[in-house]
């Protein structure tokens, strides 16, 4: 080999270091979205009488929970089993799915599946999070039905089109990206008000009733996570926002209910902590909500 070619090899090695090894393929950008941030399986993964995700049965669906707005909650089975779970739906369906709430045949997904949120999912990460469901080991699991209290939505709205990328350049931005349409954080910590599931302008304000997922009939209360109220978690260090996430410790010590998906969020990584973090930070809502 010569010294040109040499050179020319070792280029091309450098080029693949910079760019190809921390390149994801969209299974692999999906399996970390769903199994982190999204914490895909903190619905749809049974669990155990402690309330832990039962291994093996991971996205099986079958936990069952009463949601005090919404009624007796059953998660479905979204691994690729034909009969029991979503094997006969293609990735394009199941994008559909996760961003206009509609199944194949037509019918609307209910709550809590966070749709409102997942609508402005890019097209990139929807696709990569399909790519991923359609990956993974398929589990019969026949599940029961859901009871609720509340109406089917009409609609979530007309079908999306084209959701462009997240700029991952701007930390802040994309925080809220991963805080908003990815994590869903904005739905479980936004109380009901003025007659919308959702009140908006009360966006991360807390005070949304939850199911408590380690108490089986209990009740917990979301927290204000905002850094503009006394009662927020503005005067919380990065590190201990960071903990709370991970590891569902506040700053205090005590431990958060097992309804902080934290077996999911241990897995972020640092990087987009430091978003989410930086994100968190602009929250400087008005007064002292």
């Amino acid at each position: 080999m010569g010294v040109l070619t040499r050179l020319a090899v070792a280029a091309m090695m450098v080029l693949l270091c910079h760019f190809g090894a921390s390149a994801e393929t969209p299974v692999e950008r999906g399996r970390y979205l769903a199994t982190t941030i999204a914490a895909c399986g903190n619905c749809h993964t049974p669990r155990n009488a402690a309330g832990k995700p039962i291994a093996g049965g991971e996205l099986a669906g079958g936990f069952e929970f009463d949601d005090p707005e919404l009624g007796h909650i059953v998660s479905t089975n979204i691994t690729p089993d034909k009969e029991t779970g979503i094997g006969n739906w293609n990735e394009a369906e199941i994008v559909t799915a996760l961003r206009d709430g509609k199944r194949p045949d037509g019918t609307l997904i209910r709550p809590p599946m966070p749709i409102p949120v997942y609508r402005q999912l890019s097209d990139g990460d929807a696709a990569a999070i399909a790519a991923y469901l359609k990956s993974v080991k398929p589990v019969r699991n026949t599940v029961g039905e859901a009871q609720y209290k509340v109406p089917l939505p009409p609609t979530y709205g007309a079908p999306v089109g084209s959701v462009a990328e997240p700029n991952r350049g701007d930390k802040v931005a994309y925080g809220a990206y991963l805080s908003g349409p990815v994590g869903h954080c904005v739905l479980c910590h936004t109380p009901p008000g003025d007659g919308k599931p959702f009140d908006m302008n009360l966006a991360y304000l807390g005070g949304r009733e939850l199911p408590d997922f380690g108490n089986p009939g209990g009740v917990t209360i979301s927290r204000n996570i905002t850094a503009g109220s006394k009662f927020g978690a503005g005067d919380w260090t990065n590190a201990q926002i960071k903990r709370a996430i991970t590891q569902g410790i506040r700053d205090d010590g005590t431990r958060m209910t097992r309804t902080m998906p934290v077996d999911w969020y241990k897995g972020i990584a640092p990087a987009d902590l430091d978003a989410i973090v930086a994100f968190l930070r602009t929250l400087k809502p008005a007064g002292t909500q």
